[in-house]
């Protein structure tokens, strides 16, 4: 492992107890809270329906519920506690800068400049531009309007099934729904993306074809669009989706495209950033380099804290689109960005989280032949997405047993993300072989378990 000493997670705690179920799960004390809540707030998220747990408290990568079950962590807050809850480094910044000053708009203040400084630093070189936001979606929709901005161009091409943010134009980047409706904005264009297990085009032996969805976009952009393409907007890795992961020459046959056709590429990162993948941002992982990233969620490890990031030759649009923000960059959110940096790099995590991918696919494609119903499994880092099927030749989706291995390892102890038929987990990246086994065993038995009540074993 990449520690020398014992993490500050495992100190004083008993690891073999791991998860410590003391109710059923959701319990009564969960169930008689979450009736409270759900009478006055609404528009919960599918998770909380499926399972709804109240959770009164986590440290490092275990989360207690008010019954007091304890439960391993593989769902991050939904990628976002990416170093664990209450990292005692990240929790001390936080209550320092809020003892100290707790906002000053976008005027300059000593944590700001250090965040700035550092952040910088991590990035890909000539990447040096950088506004503060407080939300995945308002850094998303600045990413468009500078991009606007510094091209004269006005559409946006996307891909099916991305997800970049709630509000007007970052919703017309993705799925369209009655509700978002009537229509997507003008001049925003979803196209298909290569999905290695469910290619849309494939070369003669079968194998997904990556020269065809590029060339199906060269199409697009002459008789679709009206040749005013600002950016491609992309996440590296779906994470509403799935964990789709694209294949190796993707990015970079896209960052050849849009270099011919004078198109900017925007990374929504805001998933993918701050190690989750193992690296600073995901897009390393393909030595490609985009003109403008979002950041977010591990960004700052739970504290609402996100930023847009651009090279030197794009940072000067901002000054033309109204960049700053009420609570983007304020002394709270910078301590906790700059805090959760120092953290990555001090103990070691990129390494770890390198080394939790090693293991997570060995054990996911020893459990993938074990398992009729898992159809595919992929990992970057501790990224993970699991693919349920009915039949593995046809690869229909089995929503059914999803919903039953979310349920069932979540009454073992396992705290994680359901999305239909796919298996999505995102464990802090500070665990440790031990522990990240003992999450493995759980879904392991509810896979199995699902598998004996729908009939496949």
């Amino acid at each position: 492992m990449a520690h020398r000493n014992t993490p500050w997670w495992r100190q004083g705690m008993d690891i073999s107890s791991l998860p410590r179920m003391v109710t059923d799960s959701p319990g009564p004390q969960s169930q008689a809270m979450h009736a409270r809540a759900s009478a006055i707030i609404k528009g919960l998220s599918g998770q909380v329906k499926l399972h709804p747990v109240c959770f009164k408290e986590g440290y490092g990568v275990v989360l207690r519920d008010v019954d007091g079950n304890e439960y391993i962590d593989f769902s991050s807050g939904i990628y976002v506690t990416t170093l664990g809850h209450c990292h005692p480094k990240v929790s001390e910044a936080v209550a320092k800068a809020a003892h100290t000053l707790m906002n000053a708009h976008d005027f300059t203040t000593p944590i700001k400049t250090k965040l700035l400084e550092k952040l910088v630093s991590i990035l890909p070189r000539g990447v040096n531009g950088v506004q503060l936001y407080d939300s995945g979606t308002t850094a998303v929709e600045a990413a468009l309007r500078a991009a606007r901005a510094y091209t004269g161009k006005h559409e946006f091409i996307s891909c099916y099934m991305d997800f970049h943010g709630k509000s007007g134009h970052s919703v017309s980047l993705a799925k369209m729904n009655p509700t978002n409706g009537p229509a997507r904005a003008e001049g925003f264009y979803l196209v298909p993306r290569p999905d290695p297990y469910r290619p849309l085009f494939t070369k003669p032996d079968g194998t997904i074809d990556t020269d065809a969805y590029i060339a199906f976009f060269d199409n697009f952009i002459d008789n679709v669009t009206t040749g005013q393409v600002a950016a491609f907007v992309l996440e590296p890795i779906q994470g509403w989706a799935g964990s789709i992961m694209p294949p190796d020459d993707f990015f970079p046959k896209l960052r050849a495209l849009c270099d011919r056709r004078n198109i900017l590429l925007i990374a929504d990162e805001v998933l993918t950033c701050m190690g989750r993948t193992a690296k600073w941002l995901a897009l390393e992982h393909w030595d490609t380099v985009a003109d403008i990233s979002t950041l977010g969620k591990g960004f700052g490890n739970g504290f609402p804290v996100t930023a847009m990031v651009a090279r030197e030759e794009i940072k000067e649009s901002f000054e033309k689109i109204s960049a700053s923000t009420s609570y983007g960059g304020n002394p709270m959110a910078c301590a906790a960005a700059l805090a959760s940096i120092n953290v990555i790099e001090d103990e070691g995590l990129l390494e770890n989280a390198a080394m939790l991918e090693r293991f997570f696919l060995a054990r996911l494609q020893k459990m993938q032949e074990e398992h009729p119903i898992i159809g595919h499994v992929r990992v970057k880092g501790c990224l993970l997405g699991v693919e349920l099927v009915k039949d593995r030749t046809t690869k229909e989706p089995f929503d059914e047993a999803g919903k039953r291995v979310y349920k069932s390892a979540f009454r073992k102890g396992l705290a994680w993300i359901p999305a239909g038929h796919i298996l999505r987990l995102s464990p802090p990246i500070i665990m440790d072989e031990e522990v990240a086994g003992k999450g493995m065993d759980i879904l392991d038995e509810a896979i199995g378990e699902v598998e004996r009540e729908l009939g496949y074993a």
